[in-house]
């Protein structure tokens, strides 16, 4: 174990000596060994595993140690020849987003106060957030410049200087248009601020204290699945599509440069809908 022994937990020490153990049975089996292994006898083991329905995570974690194993005997002579020098690690591909279901969103939007002035503008906050898909940076540092109450819409300068249109649609924009009138000259008092969504002291909510709130609003909502900082957009999303939405549509919405960044959230919608078959259906 002394060519592993670099820092590892034990956990991945024992990973690494179970993947080198199978490794090596197999080999036997296949009249060669872990020293006279090549790159074609690797393949083949690597192309075995996968076919078992092993996952991407699993056979990069086996070709690492693979590799580490290797390179400990180039460099201690006992190969000439690195066989895992050239095989490729499989694509992990990226992480679906979490997302809320629709009820999970209703229970969010009606858990801030309405009784308290920062509830009714957390209220508001929320459902903005849900009708636009916003990032939580755009959010909080919306201006009253930004906002067409008279077209419904808001402007918005997004990554690489990007300038975006986003609808809010009827509801938000009655939650926005009181809002503005009542609760915000309430909460800025005689601040000069442009900010929409400002603090009793005068400036724009840090994205770190808004997210701390929406935390509690969600155990206030019971809501035990996991909020990140991007939950509510990943809801926009994924929830348009689940109603029929365009997927050009959607990365307009978002200020996706690139529609592949927004081809995610099909896998969402898609993943919804096996769910809802399984729940619904009589043989599903």
């Amino acid at each position: 174990m002394l060519w592993m022994e670099n820092g590892l937990s034990q956990n991945t020490l024992s990973s690494y000596s179970s993947d080198l153990a199978t490794l090596s049975e197999w080999l036997e089996s296949h009249h060669s060994s872990l020293t006279q292994a090549d790159k074609k006898r690797l393949l083949q083991y690597l192309a075995q595993r996968v076919d078992k329905v092993t996952s991407s995570r699993s056979t990069a974690r086996l070709l690492s140690s693979l590799r580490r194993f290797y390179r400990y005997l180039l460099r201690e002579s006992i190969i000439t020849i690195d066989p895992t020098q050239e095989i490729e690690s499989p694509r992990l591909g990226r992480p679906l987003p979490h997302s809320l279901t629709e009820k999970e969103v209703e229970s969010l939007l009606s858990a801030p106060d309405s009784h308290t002035l920062e509830g009714q503008r957390d209220k508001v906050m929320l459902e903005v957030l849900y009708a636009t898909g916003l990032r939580v940076s755009e959010l909080v540092n919306l201006t009253t410049g930004q906002v067409n109450m008279r077209q419904g819409t808001l402007r918005l300068t997004g990554k690489g200087n990007k300038e975006r249109l986003v609808p809010l649609g009827e509801i938000a924009m009655d939650y926005l248009s009181n809002y503005l009138k009542l609760t915000r000259k309430q909460i800025v008092n005689e601040s000069t601020t442009e900010a929409v969504f400002p603090t009793r002291r005068g400036g724009a909510m840090t994205r770190q204290a808004f997210w701390y709130s929406i935390k509690r609003y969600a155990v206030i909502a019971n809501i035990q699945s996991k909020i990140s900082p991007h939950t509510m957009r990943h809801a926009f999303a994924s929830h348009l599509l689940n109603h029929g939405a365009d997927l050009r549509v959607v990365q307009l919405l978002l200020g996706h440069s690139d529609l592949s960044t927004t081809q995610i959230y099909t896998h969402l919608a898609r993943e919804r809908l096996k769910s809802l078959h399984a729940e619904h259906h009589p043989r599903g």
